[in-house]
């Protein structure tokens, strides 16, 4: 299927590794050009040179601290022209409602919730002069099924689906789709280091992760979300907008 993105210009936070540098690596083999952005600059740097050398597109960096309101409205005035914008930056940590102290949850929701919301509204605004364009939201199957050892995550997931909902619910009247991906378990470095934690914490010994690894549904790969983040993105969506779908293998349908 032709997603005809050929042309188009994305802009995707949190594009250096994981889930974000598989949508990246994905819309670039659909033809668009990129703008990344991240906080580790040679990350970013290393993931330009592999993508710009297989695919051929213009791919341009930005290390930036999105969890600054005015780092996202920076980056926004720097990417005017973008068709797409993958929202996908930040990680939140695990714990409790006692575990999880108030500077780590609000440095965590600063990030993915408050980044999420501040690059919105900045890109929104430049798209609606334009009359056009797409916001896909990255969040998280927390947000459906918030567990009490995820508390902040499930929390701050549950508010992105809400802000999808509510922004995209009338975004078409201005030329605009908001819509969201809920990701499960995914093969990533993140998923690595929580279970390693969860290890050190149950066994004493983080060496012992691999034991922890969910069996069923065993977890997906970063490619899995990127191919649907393309699709939400692509005009065969275009009626898609203020929903939230969920791709976990099955988890929070059981």
């Amino acid at each position: 299927m032709d997603l005809q993105l050929r042309g188009k210009t994305a802009l995707v936070t949190g594009g250096s590794k994981g889930i974000g540098r598989a949508c990246a690596e994905v819309l670039a083999s659909e033809g668009c050009a990129l703008h990344l952005a991240a906080r580790g600059e040679e990350a970013l740097r290393q993931t330009k040179e592999m993508i710009a050398a297989r695919y051929g597109v213009a791919v341009t960096i930005h290390p930036v601290d999105l969890s600054r309101g005015d780092d996202a409205r920076a980056l926004a005035a720097q990417c005017l022209e973008i068709d797409i914008l993958v929202n996908n930056a930040g990680a939140i940590p695990r714990g409790d409602l006692w575990r999880v102290e108030e500077a780590q949850w609000r440095e965590a929701w600063d990030l993915k919730v408050f980044g999420y919301i501040n690059l919105s509204r900045a890109v929104y605004a430049n798209m609606r002069s334009r009359g056009k364009g797409v916001i896909v939201h990255v969040i998280g199957a927390a947000g459906e099924r918030p567990l009490v050892d995820y508390i902040a995550g499930g929390a701050g997931n549950a508010a992105l689906m809400a802000f999808t909902k509510a922004l995209g619910g009338r975004s078409l009247r201005d030329g605009i789709r908001v819509v969201a991906v809920n990701p499960g378990l995914i093969k990533t470095a993140r998923l690595e280091s929580l279970l390693k934690s969860l290890a050190q914490s149950r066994f004493g010994d983080a060496a012992r992760w691999p034991e922890l690894m969910p069996k069923e549904p065993a977890p997906g790969e970063p490619e899995d979300i990127a191919h649907f983040v393309a699709f939400l993105a692509s005009e065969r969506a275009r009626f898609a907008t203020g929903t939230v779908v969920t791709v976990d293998g099955g988890y929070t349908a059981t």
